[in-house]
């Protein structure tokens, strides 16, 4: 059977978690997972699958993308500058989850239409068209016109002059 490459994964949550002062249990707990799944995990013993590692990083408040690595999940080397921008965002106290996540979106976005790849397992997906499409906004900024309609229209028809 071949060796699993997990041990650094093992030692670095082992780290993480009594960094933040949990228990095994207690971070098995926050994170959803059995206590004797977490330690062997720990213990290198299992390679846990990318949804166990988001789950454990959010119980952790440390960036799963890191994990990933870790894991073997994510190639360090080509990821590593998305990676390391991800874990900044996701590392923001001044952020809630909800803006994190839509700065996260927002980014890969910005990554595909620069041609730097689609989303993978775990990753996030960007939030709805992309610029120039269909319900998107103009080119500066406001909501793209309907048809039939000119800016300052409300939905009662066009605006009538006097004349």
């Amino acid at each position: 059977m071949a060796s699993l490459n997990v041990g650094g994964l093992g030692e670095y949550l082992r780290e993480q978690r009594r960094n933040a002062q949990l228990s095994l249990r207690q971070l098995a707990d926050a994170a959803g997972v059995s206590n004797p799944y977490l330690s062997q995990i720990e213990r290198g013993l299992r390679k846990p699958s990318a949804e166990v590692l988001q789950q454990v990083a959010k119980a952790l408040r440390i960036s799963a993308e890191t994990l990933y690595v870790r894991a073997g999940i994510l190639d360090a080397e080509r990821d590593r500058d998305e990676v390391e921008t991800r874990a900044v965002i996701l590392a923001d106290p001044t952020l809630n989850e909800r803006q994190k996540q839509v700065l996260l979106q927002i980014y890969e976005s910005f990554r595909k239409e620069n041609g730097f790849g689609g989303t993978e397992d775990g990753e996030v997906d960007p939030v709805g068209p992309g610029p120039g499409t269909e319900g998107s906004t103009s080119k500066g900024g406001r909501p793209a016109e309907r048809p039939g309609h000119e800016a300052g229209d409300d939905d009662n028809g066009p605006r009538r002059t006097a004349g």
